[in-house]
């Protein structure tokens, strides 16, 4: 019975179904998500801009010296050595004093590696029959990259729950703290409840040890008493916030506006300071909530969240959270990592072409924007990465090559997960099996040694969700009528 049920649930999914899942949403959504969220380019030659459109991948191809480019099949780019790589398009218009003079509907952008078996690849609804003809086994799950002619493959990693309030005991007191995530940005935002019963906040780009209070007057709560109304009636909220107000470095809110952006810009003039201090608040502090000033009020809001948490596991009413706990972790996939990927090479790129823009202008050329694109900008980027597993923000060994010993350790690489974690500290609540493993990790398959239990591969028959963009899910909620808790 069991075996017929597993064959019957393998003929309908494959093992590497989330990889192949993750991309094709990377370039259905992805891709184009990346482009809009970058606007208009603004660019240093007086009255010109470029209004970036749609992006568009055609199917994989391979420009020949004499010839020019032809589609190219996986088995040759593993036999020649080169990448299996689709060409990129995007449509950008270029603006002069803000009138639009549209050229060409799209530019090419450069290239990007296509996953065997994704959708935009020559083999995807292929029969076996067909895959033979074409020199592929009929049994090759796909899931990777040919890059170079080597077959790669993105390794899942393990990470923290974005966007989730996280409240554990430390040894320096109780920390409420949340891994802020906003647009591939992330922000690592902290209150934190000492022994006393003091709360300080911490967020990127800022001195530690910052007043919650001081904090909160900034972002628009001048009075004691509208701070002492924001938060709940619980007896021992109540006595902290009595305790931090009579403490607090700062008593109204322009002492605390002048106070917080003397110690963020020591020695600056007035108007830097006050300007830096914004700009840290509105787009390092809790971004996820908003990178907007009318946002502020939300922030506060948040805050105070936090800080009632830390009091109530302080005082033992909440239990601390369980970081290793797998609902508080999350899996990055290929589409995910290529996302990250190509963020940061199409930045790059935005970067090149505004100085290309500025060249052509001190040389008194004519500003057409398919000359001003280099394609080998983004291309380099993605392909470098790739072929050395050298990720963005330091990360190593993300992109590996596929293990071919065997089937069995083909599909295995295919579906490894790996933790950030360092292989050189102990980390033993962290390479401890959980309960909560059960159904998505196998027990049994982890290395020996420093590796032991920080790579680990997903049950035979565990499947990841690729998830659903945060507007979604709120318009389900409003359309329920769901109230914001003020």
């Amino acid at each position: 019975m069991i075996d017929t049920l597993v064959n019957a649930y393998f003929r309908s999914n494959s093992l590497v179904n989330q990889q192949l899942r993750s991309y094709n949403r990377f370039l259905e959504t992805g891709m184009q998500g990346v482009i809009t969220r970058m606007g208009d380019v603004k660019t240093n030659v007086e009255g010109f801009e470029m209004k970036l459109g749609k992006i568009r991948i055609e199917q994989p191809r391979y420009y020949e010296v004499r010839g020019g480019y032809r589609h190219i099949m996986p088995e040759e780019a593993r036999n020649r050595n080169i990448t299996y790589s689709a060409p990129v398009f995007l449509e950008i218009v270029p603006l002069f004093n803000g009138i639009e003079r549209p050229v060409y509907s799209d530019v090419f952008i450069g290239e990007i590696p296509v996953m065997v078996k994704s959708k935009l690849c020559y083999l995807a609804g292929m029969g076996r029959n067909e895959l033979i003809e074409n020199r592929e086994d009929p049994d090759d799950p796909g899931g990777y990259f040919i890059i170079n002619g080597s077959e790669r493959v993105l390794v899942s990693i393990e990470d923290l729950v974005p966007n989730k309030l996280m409240v554990t005991k430390e040894r320096t007191g109780v920390v409420s703290k949340i891994f802020s995530t906003h647009f591939g940005f992330r922000a690592r935002c902290v209150v934190e409840r000492n022994a006393d019963g003091l709360f300080t906040v911490e967020f990127p780009s800022t001195p530690p040890k910052i007043s919650l209070i001081q904090m909160l007057r900034v972002l628009g709560l001048g009075t004691d008493r509208e701070i002492k109304d924001m938060f709940s009636d619980d007896t021992a909220i109540r006595n902290d916030i009595v305790l931090n107000l009579e403490e607090a470095p700062s008593k109204t809110k322009d002492e605390a506006i002048d106070t917080l952006s003397r110690k963020l810009s020591p020695g600056q003039p007035p108007e830097f300071r006050l300007t830096r201090m914004e700009n840290l608040i509105d787009n390092y502090l809790l971004p996820h909530v908003g990178v907007d000033k009318t946002k502020r009020m939300e922030k506060a809001r948040f805050l105070i969240r936090m800080a009632g948490r830390a009091t109530k596991v302080a005082n033992k009413q909440v239990v601390p959270d369980d970081k290793d706990h797998y609902a508080n972790k999350r899996i990055k996939l290929a589409g995910d990592l290529m996302n990250e990927l190509f963020r940061y090479a199409f930045q790059f790129l935005i970067k090149d072409l505004i100085y290309q823009a500025s060249r052509a202008d001190a040389r008194g050329r004519r500003l057409q924007v398919h000359t001003l694109v280099r394609q080998d900008a983004l291309a380099d980027r993605v392909r470098y990465a790739m072929a050395t597993g050298n990720w963005i923000a330091g990360q190593t060994g993300v992109s590996q090559l596929l293990d071919r010993v065997s089937y069995l350790s083909t599909v295995s690489h295919l579906r490894r997960v790996i933790s950030p974690l360092s292989k050189k500290h102990p980390h033993f609540k962290a390479r401890d099996l959980h309960g909560t493993h059960i159904g998505k990790l196998c027990p049994n398959e982890t290395p020996e040694g420093p590796s032991c239990s920080l790579v680990k591969n997903l049950a035979i028959m565990a499947e990841v969700s690729t998830g659903v963009e945060e507007e979604d899910v709120m318009r389900v909620l409003k359309s329920y009528d769901v109230k914001e808790n003020r």
